[in-house]
């Protein structure tokens, strides 16, 4: 990723040079190469601990259902998307829910996702009992109706893309990574699937387990899960400390933080919110364990 923005920057600051009437001296005096480096994906102001932390960040957002009747592979659901198009596209977010549940039971990541600069696609599965492998599928076909069919494809960034989901739409979230390795990120929310080992998974993730939880303990379910990605991927483990396999339906400050500077670091290449991951989280009240691989993106 170094690499990639070194290079960027080097063409932008030649074009630059060779552009009539600029100077090497005046793009020295004015700046330029610090213009040229800047990432074009980055969306909204330099975050805070507070900006990651709060309720809503700093985008106005709106919101449109999409129904079932008019979509195939999944079960319809609400896009939430930032109301401005001034900045442009934005990287865009599937959200699967768990076994039995619906979309209602996360949809408070929806805007609170979308006011922090990204298009987040809560769903309904096409039955509530459908498996891990059904989600993943259907986290894949909503992403293509999102960013082909649906009323704001223009807002979303097509090359820039992610998955999030619940219990076995976590699950469903490591089938849709290992489908789909163009994915830039992919966030497991207290995930249960049958399958524990994920080497094929080349799509950064950060695994969320909660230390409470007996439906998908993370002995067997989060903790094998995070270790069988490959070494060399960009990844991490979060166990919540103090919570249940539940926790994830209801609104959570840890949830939300290291899920937005999970989701920014490798959907927006932001190496802004690197500094909420590395180094390493410490325990905490709210933090079990964490577990990643630092520095990120080397």
């Amino acid at each position: 990723m170094k690499r990639h923005l070194v290079a960027v920057s080097a063409a932008a600051c030649l074009a630059l040079l060779l552009a009539p009437g600029v100077h090497a001296a005046d793009s020295r005096a004015s700046g330029v190469v610090a213009v040229a480096a800047a990432n074009p994906y980055e969306r909204g102001p330099a975050p805070s601990t507070a900006s990651i932390e709060a309720l809503r960040g700093p985008y106005a957002v709106s919101e449109t259902s999409v129904s079932s009747l008019a979509v195939t592979g999944f079960g319809g659901g609400t896009v939430y998307y930032p109301t401005s198009t001034s900045d442009g596209t934005f990287g865009a977010v599937v959200i699967s829910p768990g076994f039995t549940a619906l979309q209602s039971s996360i949809a408070w990541l929806g805007p609170r996702l979308a006011s922090q600069g990204f298009v987040v696609f809560t769903i309904d599965t096409n039955t509530t009992l459908d498996q891990p492998d059904s989600r993943g599928r259907q986290l894949l076909a909503a992403l293509d109706y999102l960013t082909q069919r649906s009323t704001v494809r223009g807002r979303v960034d097509a090359t820039r893309l992610g998955v999030m989901g619940h219990s076995m739409g976590g699950g469903g979230t490591l089938e849709a990574a290992k489908s789909r390795p163009s994915l830039k990120a992919a966030v497991p929310l207290t995930a249960w699937n049958t399958d524990k080992t994920w080497p094929e998974i080349t799509t950064p993730t950060l695994v969320i387990g909660a230390d409470g939880d007996t439906i998908a303990p993370v002995a067997t379910h989060s903790e094998p899960f995070y270790e069988s990605l490959p070494a060399s991927l960009d990844k991490a483990y979060l166990e919540l400390n103090g919570a249940t396999h539940f926790t994830p339906n209801a609104s959570n400050t840890t949830i939300a933080k290291y899920g937005i500077a999970w989701l920014k670091r490798f959907i927006d290449d932001d190496t802004r919110y690197e500094q909420f991951l590395c180094p390493i989280p410490r325990p905490s009240l709210t933090i079990a364990e964490y577990r990643g691989s630092c520095p990120l993106g080397s």
